[in-house]
């Protein structure tokens, strides 16, 4: 049984962290080097870096933004946003990251995951996968959540595993930022029927929404933003919960 891990996120607009709700209405959120400090001197496990406007604009990830955190962190530190190629992931390692996460690039070339898992390893490759209940559907979201794909979610989650994704961040865009609580449904339905890690994002408001989504899924990883960058969680808290609970934590 892999030991559930607390990831708190940085989305990076412009170089400063920021936070929305269902994607939309960004405020700012401090500074990315002093929050990372911060997660790291907390007792989170992981830490991810979205560059949540890089595939829009057309551009890369700040590598020296990168650069500056990495240096900060002994914890696991993965990057996205803006990753299209073998070259990108060499630089962004090279800045200090332990691992990337594609989203927009591996939906449109699929070939990307196997390239990257060949060339790093597959525990370096994160396959992060917005998602949205259109009508009755799970469907796949590209470009920072703002264009719809007809790919269905499930099926989508189980083909970047067997092209070599080493996990898959799943966000239920639906709960991004309500704190309403994790997706249940889908975070069930996705890590229950892949054999690769799976951590849940979105909607993360409480502890006990921590204790519901690992109790009732599979999920290896809560990924939440708001409620560490504003202190209404504290990650030594969380965990103490987590334990009282006997959800073991690392």
């Amino acid at each position: 049984m892999l030991k559930k891990r607390i990831i708190p996120c940085l989305d990076i607009k412009d170089g400063a962290t920021v936070k929305g709700v269902n994607f939309e209405d960004l405020k700012s959120a401090g500074d990315p080097v002093e929050l990372a400090k911060k997660y790291e001197q907390e007792g989170a496990d992981e830490l991810v870096f979205l560059d949540i406007t890089a595939t829009i604009e057309d551009r890369k990830t700040f590598v020296e933004l990168v650069k500056d955190i990495a240096k900060e962190l002994s914890i696991p530190f993965t990057v996205g946003g803006g990753i299209s190629s073998v070259e990108d992931v060499r630089n962004l390692l090279e800045a200090g990251a332990d691992k990337i996460s594609i989203n927009s690039s591996a939906v449109k070339n699929p070939g990307l995951i196997s390239d990257l898992a060949q060339e790093f390893g597959s525990q370096c490759v994160v396959v992060a996968i917005d998602t949205r209940l259109v009508g009755d559907k799970d469907l796949v979201h590209i470009k920072g959540g703002r264009e719809a794909t007809a790919l269905l979610t499930m099926e989508w989650a189980q083909e970047a595993a067997a092209l070599g994704a080493g996990e898959i961040l799943l966000t239920s865009m639906d709960g991004d930022g309500t704190k309403n609580g994790f997706d249940i449904r889908i975070t069930k339905l996705v890590s229950e029927n892949i054999s690769i890690p799976v951590i849940a994002s979105g909607g993360a408001g409480t502890i006990d929404d921590f204790v519901k989504v690992f109790n009732e899924t599979k999920a290896t990883g809560g990924l939440a933003a708001s409620i560490f960058h504003f202190n209404e969680i504290g990650i030594q808290d969380l965990k103490q919960q987590l334990k009282t609970q006997k959800i073991e934590v690392r």
